[in-house]
Formats: structure tokens, C-alpha cells, sequence
């Protein structure tokens, strides 16, 4: 069972399936972002951070008339069943059930905020927190750049000054503070596997048949060997596609 957080805060971590992408494009991040409104004027919970990865999201939120659980299986279905029509696909789009840490203090609440904004620096996707589309971090840098309200950030910025400006300015400065924050994160990145280890993985999944007679199987008997080949631990999907010439959207979509 899951700790409970005596606040009703709430650090969570969902990521996909065998860790492949949730989020493929801007109109998947676009989707995740409507869903979690959508559930947020059912649940009525407060939203304090978030930030969607390719293959995982980051939520700091504050659980109020639904439980946690209930917030996160609303938006899960949702995002999946578009998903999953989108891709033409069926299954799971998570991997198992999400991770939840609990916030019981203001300082490590800063503290998860902060590595949430930090994700994509981390990742170098961007130089600066603010600079990534698909975080709450521009809110709280400047609100006249970031459109909806969806994010409550008067509660974390109060806990640095009242005065909203003076707050936003100390945030920024705490933003870029050199830090070593310990908190949930999704488990250490696998160790990848090359293309000549993975097609001797696929071979014995295909026992004895060719990569030409894959390709041209029908599509049921080719979804099953491409779920098998997808399980395998350090493999991409684009690295499917490349080893065994199926076309990436099919591989994506399976």
C-alpha cells in the first residue's frame, strides 16, 4: 500500500509501459494536459506542478473530495482510451500502477517543485526550467507567458513572500539555486542493448523464421512477436523498426 500524506499533498510519477513514450507528438502532450483539467473540475484538487517527459509525468498535487487514487485512475482511462484509439492499438499504455510519494513539509515540497521543473534541464532538452513547453514552470517564472488556470501557484509562492512579485523574483532565484534533491523518481534508466543482441533476442522469438517472413505475417501473429520483441529489457522502439524493417508507426502502434 501506498504511504499516505497527512497534508493531502502528493508528489506522483506515471510512466508508460515498458518505458516507452506516452507522448509522441504536441497533440499527446496537448490530450494528457485536457484530461487532467477535466479531472481536476470533477475531483476538485489542487494542481501545485507538473511535467510531462516523452516517457513519464511528473503531478504535485493536493487530493481534496477524491482520493488520489480516484484522481489518477480518471485521468489514466482517459489519456489511454485516446491513446490507444489514436494509435489503433489495445492494451495498457502505463506501466503498472502509477508511484506516489507523500509531501508532509514546506521544504520538501519547494524541493520536489523544484526537481519536477528541473526534469527537462536535467535531460537536456532545454538550457532553462522555463524554456520547456509541457511544464508548469513558466507559471511560476512569469503567469503572463503561460495561459489557463490550472495550476494553483499563489501557495507555494506565499510560502516565499507575499507580495507576488517579490515572491516570483525569490522563486527564480531558488529555481537556480545549486541543489541535490532527493526525491521519487522513476527507476534508473536500463542499460540499452545493442542491434546485434537484439536480433539474436529476436531470433529465438522467432524460431527459426526470417525477418522477411515477419514482415509479411499476417497482422495478429505480427503484433504478437512485436509485443514479445517490445519486452525485451533496453529496447527502443525505434530500434525495433531499424532491426527488423517493420515500419516504425506499425511498431509504435502495437
Amino acid at each position: 500500500m501506498l504511504p499516505k500524506s497527512k497534508s493531502g499533498i502528493y508528489h506522483v510519477i506515471v510512466r508508460g509501459i515498458n518505458r516507452q513514450d506516452l507522448f509522441h507528438e504536441e497533440e499527446d502532450y496537448t490530450k494528457y494536459l485536457e484530461g487532467l483539467k477535466r479531472a481536476q473540475d470533477i475531483s476538485k484538487f489542487e494542481l501545485y506542478g507538473y511535467c510531462l517527459m516523452s516517457n513519464h509525468v511528473h503531478l504535485l498535487l493536493h487530493e481534496k473530495i477524491e482520493s488520489m487514487e480516484s484522481i489518477m485512475k480518471r485521468v489514466g482511462v482517459s489519456y489511454a482510451s485516446w491513446y490507444n484509439k489514436k494509435q489503433e492499438r489495445v492494451g495498457h499504455v502505463f506501466q503498472d500502477r502509477y508511484k506516489s510519494e507523500p509531501i508532509d513539509s514546506d521544504a520538501y515540497l519547494l524541493s520536489v517543485l523544484r526537481y519536477i521543473h528541473n526534469n527537462p534541464v536535467n535531460a537536456q532538452l532545454v538550457l532553462q526550467a522555463e524554456d520547456y513547453m509541457w511544464s508548469s514552470c513558466r507559471k511560476y517564472s512569469d503567469s503572463n507567458k503561460y495561459l489557463g488556470d490550472m495550476v494553483n501557484t499563489g501557495f507555494i509562492l506565499k510560502t516565499f513572500d507575499e507580495c507576488g512579485e517579490i515572491a516570483r523574483q525569490r522563486w527564480q532565484a531558488f529555481m537556480k539555486q545549486d541543489s541535490n534533491d532527493k526525491v521519487l523518481d522513476i527507476e534508473e534508466k536500463q542499460q540499452k542493448i545493442n542491434d546485434k543482441r537484439l536480433y539474436k533476442e529476436i531470433q529465438k522469438i522467432l524460431k527459426g523464421q526470417s525477418l522477411g517472413e515477419l514482415q509479411s505475417m499476417e497482422k495478429a501473429s505480427r503484433d504478437k512477436i512485436i509485443r514479445k520483441i517490445k519486452s525485451i529489457e533496453g529496447v527502443t522502439q525505434r530500434q525495433i523498426a531499424r532491426v527488423t524493417g517493420i515500419n516504425q508507426s506499425l511498431v509504435f502502434k502495437t
